[in-house]
């Protein structure tokens, strides 16, 4: 039976979802000439700035609130499962704004070892009719030691805070290893958990990171270097998880998961964007052939099934993330075995209700949902 408050908060939530759509997402599309990567930068400053009213911040708070459903997670507690995915907030700019969203946890980064600009633009793009996004942004970061400055500045924000960590364009695939554990070093102490990323294809080489043998390599050095930094803080190492790419054969997913055990990683990030141009809609045909990871609903299928391999195939904890464009989504992934869901262009075409819906749906054990939440249809 679903109480009064549960459908109080529903019909909020709908009204937030129908608002966010039919007047702030048509905005939000037009900013900077409809240039997504204008409007990305946009959201982040407006972010910033809320998070500089407290009263205005604590407003939006208690009208995102979403119910507390806590999980640990790799020795970490989250409020509930529902996060924000690397890539929206590289360098934190937004941090201290993400938990009046409703967000259980974000995930900052990719950062590099090196700061560096990413790819030339344009390199983000939108396929409304299939509700997906492609980008080449080629991790575009202030570098990990600027994070790092930045989690010191905001301290504790009531989420925890992962950070997702990659490889340098410069630095050569061979001198991967360095890299990476340049980025650890630099965040010791300041991130609740460390996502490993050998799986963005806008790096060239980085994918050939998820190779067994290089990988083999790459995790053994973070988890020790993460074990021996702990040790000099008397503290636990900080969890380590791997992020994996959506295009691996099931041969290549169980050689990672075989790693991840070797190396004592805690846990399995899946996935990240898809180089596949499966399941566009026809008025989107003409970017498929832009280069990048494809994100959004042509991923949600293939993310799940993933997620369902590999929390088939080991204990380690699995973090879903790939597709999740309604709380029908996320619960599926749930479902399929993801101790954890994240959120990205889901959040940019349904709005922070998207989190909220979900986030109360998983709290309910999937009872109770609000109307717009059954199925994986958005007519943008």
């Amino acid at each position: 039976m679903v109480s009064r408050t549960s459908r109080a908060a529903a019909i909020r939530t709908r009204i937030f979802d129908v608002g966010y759509r039919g007047a702030v997402r048509p905005v939000l599309f037009r900013t900077g000439g409809g240039d997504p990567e204008a409007a990305h930068h946009d959201t982040l400053r407006r972010l910033a700035a809320l998070a500089e009213e407290p009263r205005r911040l604590a407003a939006v708070a208690r009208l995102q609130r979403a119910p507390e459903s806590p999980v640990t997670v790799a020795g970490i507690t989250f409020p509930h499962r529902v996060g924000l995915a690397a890539g929206v907030d590289k360098d934190g700019l937004a941090l201290r704004a993400w938990p009046a969203l409703g967000l259980g946890h974000v995930e900052l980064g990719t950062v590099t070892g090196q700061p560096q600009p990413g790819n030339p633009e344009p390199r983000l793009f939108r396929l409304p009719a299939s509700r997906g996004i492609i980008n080449r942004m080629g991790f575009n970061n202030a570098g990990a030691a600027a994070l790092a400055a930045r989690l010191r500045e905001v301290g504790q924000v009531g989420i925890p805070v992962g950070v997702s960590i990659g490889k340098t364009k410069v630095v050569p695939v061979e001198d991967a290893v360095d890299d990476y554990l340049t980025s650890v070093r630099a965040l010791d102490g300041l991130a609740d958990y460390l996502a490993v990323n050998v799986s963005s294809p806008n790096t060239p080489g980085l994918r050939s990171l998820q190779d067994k043998e290089p990988l083999r390599e790459l995790l053994a050095a973070i988890t020790s270097e993460a074990a021996h930094l702990a040790r000099r803080r008397d503290a636990r190492p900080v969890p380590v998880f791997v992020k994996v790419a959506p295009d691996l054969t099931d041969e290549a997913l169980d050689e990672v998961l075989e790693v991840a055990h070797e190396a004592d990683v805690s846990g399995v990030v899946a996935t990240n964007t898809t180089l596949s141009r499966d399941g566009l809609a026809a008025r989107d045909l003409p970017l498929a052939d832009e280069a990048g990871g494809l994100s959004g609903a042509p991923l949600t299928r293939r993310s799940r099934y993933v997620v369902g391999r590999l929390a088939q195939a080991t204990h380690l904890p699995v973090i879903g993330v790939g597709g999740v464009m309604t709380p029908d989504d996320g619960v599926a992934l749930v479902d399929a075995g993801a101790q954890l869901v994240q959120v990205y262009t889901g959040l940019i075409y349904r709005g922070p209700a998207l989190v909220t819906a979900l986030a109360t749906r998983l709290a309910a054990g999937s009872a109770g949902a609000p109307p717009w939440s059954t199925g994986s249809k958005d007519h943008a």
